[in-house]
């Protein structure tokens, strides 16, 4: 038996050390390798204790003994796989994806957990076969990606293997590879950043922030799936395939999930029950016929017994069973609602056939405690203070503006924030962006940081021995690094306690009002020795100025958000900003009453406190809470999900990546057309093609134009449903006979499926839609309101069908087979003229608006022309006789009766509706 051990080549150290650091590095290592050679002793005896033990038990032929030896048969397994000392992939996993430095400072930093992966810094992974086996089995791989992704994502990356760098596809990298990564390329893998320059990822698909993130030695983490926008470097894979934060996010979206929506239940609730019963009805009919048949209790139409005993000829005896048969089976056909999909897609198809951006700007400027209005260069600010404001605005910037000329309009391009500040600063102040640029030199830029939330610049003037120095940032943060402000005369005053104190109520103020607030400090420092300095000093600046940056409600949200209030429809906000910031967005937008404070828990809550919470917990206190302010991607899911377990059909809207899961976890997700990316599109059941919210409102009426329509088709479905079997049934057990053939119940099927479910499914969304309270996830489909409505025509065509059945030869003096003729066209009219009640299940005026849907007049045309071909002109297929203008006429007197018995039945209230408007009212 034997143990081998992979070599190790030494990490590369070119850090000058004395003899005494060199011994002690030295003894580190031996300790290390001591170790590690002892974890993987312990872990080798274990796993050869466990093997011969399942050996022993599978009583297999793998011992083979001797005198001399014994040999043990080892398969490789990842169970046994021996693992990397110190790590396992669920720490790095979550090390990386929390940016948890505290984890990433606990394994020594970032070149040790290189050397605890076995990775040189400089020269990789060795790459071979061996080593990439046990990297896959211990941290996985990224070929656990091809079964969420498609052939385009294939990407070709560059790595760094034993010293050479190589193309790899993105399926292939493993943990422990060095990436080569520059701008335009997407982040393979989680990891971590070793070496570069300058390098910027947009986080944006993953965190939702639109602005780019500088990655350094301060902050090393990278995501998988964003995107480098600028620089290059060096990175650290840590994590791969389902272990990243891609992966887990992909995973929970590619999920195929087996759950209905609520109105797929309830489809599939009532199509089940509907069919039960029509299978009961037809095996009653089919026995209660076999029986009468056989006992020689049915006549053919000269009056004589059908069944004679032996006497019947066998041929006889198969056409009068076929025929039976035929009648259970046509029953059948005709009870299952095999026209409701039909009627679902008709409905869906056409209602989404008809259903098919504003900058942020300054709205408030503010010099020291003074608010400043109008064109600041011409209200009193003294000139060397505008110069400086004009360099902070120009030189501290990564957006441009551009003029063909001096009659042009400027072209602003940068991230939202940048375009703003330029235009508030060109247009407003009049500033000439580019000068400063023409007479400073930039030595050194601090690029904007997602964590620092600020951005800064040194530069140094032209024939001066001073350099300057601009910061630009959030408001709380700059004026943390000041300690002297500017008033607008162009002096200095020192920033004391009650300065600050009312600078900071400014600041709460401008966020109050739904501001971002922006903060512009300087300082100078002269050359020492010639030497130029670097660094930027980031404390005894001086505040230049505030700004306050408004991304304006869109024109309707306010409007939008009260007609889904009306609707019964609860809006909750769930947002990045602060607490301030999203409680006066909501407060303009109607979702948040103003008087409601910021200590209320129960309205405005921030993510860290609602994740935080039991599940118990957050079920209780879901429905109170309206903003949820610092939310991560997963606090949006957990809304979701505790909303759903309270009962709620829940929307969800969204445009990034990160909103993917919540997406998919709602009952109808709605992503952003032209802002949202793909995997949100593909999460989502509806895009929003303007990505308004106003859309959103169309969205409800139409839903709910649909789920009207659907219970129309279902009332007058199952009217004819209850008819058809009640006849059939009480006929076949009285007399033996249906006076329905199998080709009259089919003709009357496929007008109650097929046009029947295309005239109803066309039916436009009204006003009064919107009125209505919200459907439950428990509420029935069929309500009372349909019972009411279904109830009383099917009463009356069972009975005037039964009586034309048993009297209707008397009465109008009339054959057998006119008889039986006059019943189905009855029958057929009843639901033509029921097909007109149907359109409205509540208003008594069911001709309301008929003139606005020609495709229901024309279907109800074209069936009345069909019927009377039937009638008149297929008499060997239809089994019909002609009828006479009297006959015809009586025919459609009898079902032109439903129409009054319709109104007379509408104006019984019906207790639930009632209740649930005068809640709705309260």
């Amino acid at each position: 038996m034997s143990l081998t051990l992979r070599s190790r080549k030494p990490i590369e150290n070119t850090m000058p050390i004395n003899e005494l650091e060199l011994d002690l590095l030295v003894l580190s290592k031996r300790h290390q390798r001591r170790w590690r050679m002892a974890f993987r002793v312990i872990c080798f005896t274990r796993a050869l204790v466990s093997m011969s033990r399942k050996c022993l038990q599978n009583n297999n032929q793998i011992l083979l003994r001797s005198l001399s030896y014994v040999a043990v048969d080892i398969s490789t397994s990842d169970d046994h796989e021996v693992p990397f000392v110190g790590v396992n992939k669920q720490m790095l996993s979550k090390m990386v994806k929390e940016k948890s430095f505290e984890s990433l400072s606990n394994l020594g930093g970032v070149n040790q957990v290189a050397a605890i992966l076995e990775s040189d810094t400089k020269r990789g992974i060795s790459g071979n076969k061996a080593d990439l086996g046990h990297r896959i089995n211990v941290f996985g791989a990224n070929r656990q990606f091809q079964a969420l992704a498609d052939e385009s994502s294939d990407i070709r990356i560059e790595v760094v293997r034993d010293g050479r760098r190589q193309g790899l596809s993105i399926f292939d990298v493993v943990v422990g590879e060095i990436v080569c990564l520059k701008t335009g390329d997407q982040i393979p893998a989680d990891g971590l950043f070793l070496n570069g320059h300058s390098l910027k990822v947009d986080e944006s698909s993953m965190t939702g922030e639109s602005d780019h993130v500088e990655v350094d030695e301060k902050s090393p983490f990278l995501l998988s799936g964003t995107k480098v926008t600028d620089g290059y470097g060096f990175m650290l894979v840590t994590s791969v395939g389902m272990s990243t934060a891609w992966g887990e996010m992909m995973s929970s979206i590619s999920h195929e999930l087996n759950e209905e929506t609520p109105l797929q239940a309830r489809l599939n609730k009532l199509t089940s029950c509907i069919g039960k019963i029509g299978l009961t009805v037809a095996v009653l009919v089919l026995a209660v016929m076999l029986i009468r048949y056989f006992t020689g209790n049915t006549r053919d139409e000269t009056g004589k017994r059908e069944f004679l005993g032996r006497k019947t000829k066998v041929d006889d005896v198969m056409n009068s069973v076929i025929n039976i048969i035929a009648a259970a089976v046509t029953i059948i056909v005709v009870a299952i609602p095999e026209g409701l999909p039909l009627a679902v897609t008709l409905t869906l198809a056409f209602s989404m056939k008809r259903m098919m951006k504003e900058h942020a700007m300054v709205t408030e400027f503010w010099i020291g405690k003074e608010a400043m209005t109008g064109n600041a260069s011409s209200s009193g600010l003294a000139h060397n203070l505008y110069e400086l404001l004009q360099d902070a605005v120009g030189l501290n910037t990564i957006g441009n503006v551009y003029k063909s000329n001096s009659e042009s309009t400027p072209e602003i391009t940068g991230s939202p924030t940048e375009k703003a500040i330029l235009s508030w600063a060109v247009l407003d102040l009049g500033m000439n962006v580019d000068e400063p640029k023409q007479c400073c030199k930039v030595i050194n830029v601090e690029a904007f940081n997602s964590e620092k939330k600020r951005s800064g610049v040194l530069v140094k003037r032209i024939c001066e021995k001073t350099v300057h120095i601009h910061w630009k940032g959030a408001a709380e943060m700059i004026l943390a690094m000041c300690s002297h402000y500017y008033v607008k005369s162009g002096t200095i005053r020192v920033l004391d306690g009650e300065a600050r104190k009312q600078i900071e109520i400014v600041i709460k103020d401008m966020a109050a009002k739904s501001l971002r607030c922006i903060a512009f400090a300087h300082t100078k420092v002269a050359e020492a020795d010639g030497q130029v300095q670097e660094k930027l000093e980031e404390t005894g600046l001086t505040l230049l100025g505030l700004v306050g940056l408004k991304d304006p409600c869109r024109p309707g949200v306010r409007a939008a958000v009260e007609c889904c209030r009306n609707a019964g429809v609860n809006v909750k906000m769930v947002t990045g900003d602060n607490v301030h910031t999203a409680r006066a967005i909501a407060i303009e937008c109607g979702i948040l009453n103003p008087d409601v404070g910021l200590n209320n828990d129960d309205a405005v809550i921030e993510g860290v406190k609602f994740r935080s919470l039991s599940a118990e917990e957050r079920v209780a206190k879901i429905e109170s809470i309206r903003v949820m302010a610092r939310s991560s991607p997963l606090d949006k899911l957990l809304m979701v999900q505790s909303l759903k377990q309270k009962g709620h059909v829940v929307a969800v809207t969204g445009d990034g990546t990160n909103d993917a899961p919540a997406l998919k976890a709602a009952d109808i997700g709605l992503s952003m057309g032209i802002q949202g990316t793909e995997v949100a599109k593909e999460s989502s059941d509806i895009v929003i093609m303007d990505d308004n919210f106003t859309s959103v409102v169309t969205v409800l009426r139409w839903g709910r134009c649909v789920y009207n329509n659907i219970q129309k088709f279902l009332q007058f479905q199952l009217t004819v449903n209850v008819a058809a079997l009640v006849i059939n049934f009480v006929a076949a057990v009285s007399s033996g006979k249906v006076p329905l053939t199998a080709v009259q119940l089919l003709w009357v099927n496929l007008i109650m499926d097929t046009l029947g479910a295309l005239a109803l499914a066309t039916e436009q969304p009204t006003n009064d839609l919107m009125s209505k309270p919200p459907v439950g996830r428990s509420e029935p489909l069929i309500t009372k309101l349909m019972w009411r409505n279904l109830i009383p025509q099917a009463i009356y065509q069972v009975t005037i069908l039964l009586t034309l059945q048993f009297k209707g030869r008397s009465i109008f003096s009339v054959n057998e087979s006119v008889k039986d003729t006059m019943i189905f066209n009855t029958f057929v009219f009843c639901q033509i003229f029921n097909e007109f009640n149907a359109r409205k299940l509540e208003k008594k005026n069911i001709f309301k608006g008929i003139h606005k849907n020609k495709l229901f007049l024309a279907i109800i045309g074209i069936t009345i022309v069909l019927q009377l071909i039937m009638v008149e002109f297929l008499k060997k297929f239809a089994d019909t006789e002609r009828l006479n203008w009297g006959q015809w006429a009586a025919c459609i007197g009898i079902a032109a009766m439903s129409w009054p018995i319709g109104f007379l039945f509408k104006c019984i209230p019906v207790s639930g509706t009632q209740l649930l408007f005068k809640q709705r009212a309260s």
